[in-house]
């Protein structure tokens, strides 16, 4: 009688496992199927500026490298302070130090000395005071200057917008074919993100007229943000 009960136990137990594990039936459609694949665009002003700066120190020694660029680093520093930047949006992005040799045709490389490299990432709001943090990197020893790069800071509302506007664009390319054919579109069946949203790149500005001891006006514009839908109805 024991093994009876228990038998009839693990019965009960089993198939309600055996019932979850059946595949789940996937609703037919009783109309036509359309995908459509619609791009949504919104235009937004960039409102974050990035300028990576770095000193290149050279020496006869290693040690004498580090040290004169470590000096040089600290009065770049001591200047972006003073331009209004905070200390947590001046970020150390490499560090650097390889032997420097002098090549000769028809001789092997000759070392002489030691180069150092320490480059930061410098981030703020105010896109306008750009010709000023530059005035100030230049004027105290940074030799290397890439930016600024001009991006969104938040672009989590833009893209937002973005996806409304490819849900009604592709709501209205399926509504045209759905006229074309005679028929109409009878509801929604899926609707998948097409891999990751459009960001655009941020826009690097040319330094040559900072080389050149010009006036620096950058003009901030727009950017776009997109987002790439598929989706899919049931036409009738």
């Amino acid at each position: 009688m024991m093994r009876t009960v228990a038998f009839a136990s693990l019965l009960a137990l089993a198939l309600p496992m055996a019932a979850a594990a059946q595949p789940v039936a996937v609703q037919q459609i009783e109309g036509t199927r359309l995908d459509i694949v619609a791009t949504g665009e919104v235009s937004r002003v960039p409102d974050v500026a990035r300028i990576n700066a770095g000193v290149i120190t050279r020496a006869p020694t290693a040690v004498e490298a580090l040290r004169l660029n470590a000096q040089r680093m600290t009065a770049v520093r001591d200047a972006l302070r003073r331009a209004g930047i905070a200390d947590r949006d001046i970020q150390t992005s490499n560090i650097a130090l390889h032997p420097d040799y002098r090549h000769v045709e028809n001789q092997p490389p000759a070392l002489i000395g030691y180069q150092a490299m320490n480059e930061v990432t410098i981030r703020f709001r105010d896109i306008a005071q750009t010709g000023r943090i530059l005035d100030a990197l230049v004027a105290q020893g940074a030799n290397q200057i890439n930016g600024p790069m001009l991006e969104i800071d938040r672009p989590e509302a833009a893209l937002d917008e973005a996806r409304l506007a490819a849900l009604a664009t592709a709501r209205a390319r399926a509504e045209t074919y759905a006229r074309s054919l005679g028929m109409r579109v009878r509801r929604v069946l899926s609707v998948s993100e097409a891999g990751a949203p459009s960001m655009p790149y941020p826009r690097p500005v040319a330094m040559a007229r900072v080389a050149a001891n010009e006036a620096m006006q950058v003009d901030p514009g727009e950017q776009r943000v997109g987002v790439s839908l598929t989706v899919s109805f049931e036409l009738e």
